[in-house]
């Protein structure tokens, strides 16, 4: 009959593709406090330019809260995302 790790396809369902799949699940999220976003536009801005940095996965900005959200792959460097808030015209305050 048939072995228990693989589909009738002939496909096998162990292996590394579980561990592969758990690790690139995996990441880091960390918020910050950034200073003088006020619109749409700051969102976009802020999504780009902390978007375009190495490892970073997602960014959330809340311009209520003046909280920007960054998950990313490994612990994020605190002072890249620092400089190119700066660039865009904002001030990261620290981490929230």
């Amino acid at each position: 009959m048939s072995s228990s790790c693989c589909s009738t396809d002939g496909t096998c369902s162990t292996g590394t593709t579980g561990a592969a799949t758990a690790t690139a699940t995996e990441s880091v999220t960390t918020a910050y406090a950034v200073s003088g976003m006020t619109c749409g536009h700051c969102k976009a801005t802020l999504t780009k330019v902390i978007g375009e940095l190495d490892g970073v996965t997602g960014v959330d900005v809340d311009l209520d809260t003046g909280r920007v959200t960054v998950t990313s792959v490994t612990e994020p460097d605190d002072t890249a995302i620092a400089e190119v808030v700066d660039e865009a015209g904002y001030e990261l305050t620290g981490r929230a």
